[in-house]
């Protein structure tokens, strides 16, 4: 049977899968710092980044490098597979440290979080869908210009059951680990 999808137009397109990508990676086909995400097989060409949202990256990966709990992992950007036809890559997920990188899956991952200047709308729309589709705990949506958050819990089939804006002078505590929460106006952002 042909992996399809069916676009827009009705044309059907070739449904690839994540080992797929990662073979026309090896190959030189896509560059493997190529901003690409692989959604229901099909390849989704992702924003390019800017100043506010690399800035906050790199404050947050410096807080919570120094408050990691020693039974998680976080990872940035890493290509997050979800299924044999899904991947994404989020801005940092949070998972047990005892499974590894190789054990992360939607089933153990903690906390993830996008951060979004550009892709805001996108990340709080299709983008947070798939991830309660998957049953991914809790997402933070940050957007990187306004610095509020949008906090997502309790995944279901049709998206989280619960999601509230955080404002920047407020303490964003992750239900899995306490010992990462952060208040993002107290970042020395510059």
């Amino acid at each position: 049977m042909t992996r399809t999808t069916t676009a827009a137009e009705g044309l059907p397109r070739w449904r690839f899968t994540v080992d797929e990508i990662h073979r026309m990676t090896e190959l030189g086909i896509f560059d493997e710092h190529e901003r690409i995400e692989l959604i229901g097989g099909e390849i989704v060409p992702m924003q390019s980044k800017g100043g506010p949202h690399e800035i906050l990256k790199t404050y947050l990966m410096l807080h919570w490098a120094k408050r990691l709990p020693e039974d998680l992992l976080f990872t940035t950007e890493t290509t997050f597979r979800l299924s044999i036809d899904t991947f994404l890559e989020p801005d940092f997920v949070f998972y047990p440290k005892a499974g590894g990188w190789k054990g992360l899956a939607a089933s153990t991952a903690l906390l993830v979080v996008e951060l979004a200047d550009s892709s805001l709308r996108y990340d709080l729309g299709r983008k947070a869908g798939l991830y309660a589709g998957f049953g991914i705990a809790e997402l933070w949506v940050i957007d990187a210009v306004r610095l509020v958050t949008h906090v997502h819990r309790h995944p279901g089939p049709e998206g989280y059951g619960s999601v509230r804006e955080v404002p920047a002078d407020a303490p964003l505590v992750p239900d899995a680990s306490p010992a990462l929460a952060v208040t993002l106006a107290d970042l020395d952002l510059r």
